[in-house]
């Protein structure tokens, strides 16, 4: 008989950023890094991993990504990660003389097996949301639950790290570090737990999509380029990025939002400023990101003048999209604002999933704004110029979601049920 698990695994947004690789092949970064795992109710991969009763020398596995076959190319990312997974099973069944399931009718041990994978997105991949972070998170962990593998998350984040940089953050709920490391071989370079999601319970996430197309320049050719042009990235390395770090898990430990979006809003900031250091410069933000930029930094310098303190904080990822982050309390008056200087599209109306304003009172977008605020830090920009809002909180890490077959990302037949249900809406 088959073997099948299907995980899900979140997305993941650093407030301080991952720009720079020391070892590309290694995936190693030139900087540590920390970031915020976002609810998987709203963002999540779901991976399906089968695995087959027959088996030969020369392993073909296959991987469906949003109903799409995906080439599995030798010594490509993908192929590393399973590699490794592999070779770990491989020592497992070494060491335990476990040669082969026992309730399995092939002789062939699982290691050598073929692994069938089905994964989907809820998102728009490559968007600028992070899906490789998930995705290679979700594709780590759904094969160590199926190869029952003992390891930790740390452990498993290496792996994952070698598929997309980012990916090993995702492999925790909550807050989550990318310890640089300094081993050469990156046995050091993995992520580790700051603090779980029960710990800052009410800080929520407002994602702003200002586009779902690809992204012109990748972040990988991005960060390779910036690593080899700009002397500010190697200022920011040296004399920025560690007391940074320090301070943010200061901020996190002790629920400071005021520090939180200080540290959040300037190091978007700096990462952006290293992009446009590159030679040639590296252009993510447009115009509707840098109106964000500036409505976010009206709200709370009008706050700061009433002496309150940070109301939002905004970070941005190698994209347009806006991430930002605010507490509970604070969501009301940031939706507020965004929904009036960037009405939605009639497709996509916002639907108050968490209930901010009374809906048979209140129009948001249409209530008052605060006191002395500057209406004109920014145009009313034209109906669609944000095309989706996502009003999101801290999530947890990897969750196995079942154990039963067909009951995942693949039918039966080891189909994407994706492409049975609409075949023309994978994205590349």
């Amino acid at each position: 008989m088959v073997k099948e698990v299907t995980c899900s695994a979140p997305v993941n947004i650093a407030v301080i950023k991952y720009w720079g690789k020391r070892d590309s092949k290694l995936i190693l970064p030139t900087n540590s890094s920390l970031s915020v795992t976002l609810n998987q109710d709203d963002l999540r991969t779901t991976t399906t991993v089968r695995l087959m009763d027959e088996g030969t020398d020369t392993v073909h596995d296959r991987l469906y990504l949003n109903g799409q076959v995906q080439p599995i190319e030798k010594d490509s990312r993908l192929d590393v990660c399973l590699s490794q997974l592999r070779k770990l099973k491989a020592d497992l069944e070494n060491k335990t003389g476990q040669k082969h399931d026992e309730t399995s009718s092939s002789a062939v041990p699982e290691s050598r097996r073929a692994l069938l994978i089905g994964s989907e997105n809820n998102f728009p991949t490559a968007a600028g949301l992070a899906s490789s972070a998930s995705g290679y998170a979700a594709l780590v962990y759904t094969i160590s639950q199926v190869y029952e593998l003992p390891l930790g998350m740390s452990e498993l984040s290496k792996i994952a790290r070698q598929g997309s940089g980012s990916a090993c953050r995702s492999m925790y709920g909550g807050f989550v570090s990318w310890e640089m490391g300094t081993e050469a071989d990156g046995r050091d370079s993995l992520a580790v737990q700051v603090a779980e999601r029960s710990h800052w319970a009410d800080l929520e996430a407002l994602i702003c999509v200002v586009s779902d197309r690809k992204k012109g320049t990748s972040s990988t050719s991005g960060m390779s380029t910036t690593v080899q042009t700009s002397p500010l990235l190697q200022h920011r390395i040296k004399n920025v990025v560690p007391e940074r770090m320090e301070q943010m898990k200061q901020a996190i430990t002790a629920q400071d939002f005021d520090q939180f979006a200080q540290l959040t809003m300037a190091d978007s900031n700096q990462f952006h400023a290293v992009c446009l250091d590159t030679q040639p410069p590296i252009f993510y933000l447009n115009d509707v990101s840098r109106s964000i930029i500036a409505i976010v930094e009206e709200l709370n310098r009008c706050s700061k003048a009433e002496g309150d303190g940070y109301v939002a904080a905004y970070t941005f990822d190698a994209g347009p999209n806006a991430v930002i982050y605010a507490p509970k309390r604070n969501m009301r008056k940031l939706l507020n604002l965004v929904l009036y200087y960037f009405p939605l599209p009639d497709a996509e109306p916002f639907s108050d999933p968490k209930g901010c304003f009374h809906q048979s009172s209140e129009l948001p977008g249409h209530l008052p704004f605060p006191i002395k605020f500057n209406t004109l830090v920014s145009p009313v920009w034209p109906q669609g110029s944000i095309t989706k809002l996502i009003h999101t909180g801290v999530g947890d890490g990897p969750q196995v979601l079942s154990h039963q077959l067909g009951a995942g990302a693949l039918d039966s037949n080891g189909l994407p049920k994706h492409l049975s249900h609409n075949a023309t809406n994978g994205h590349a």
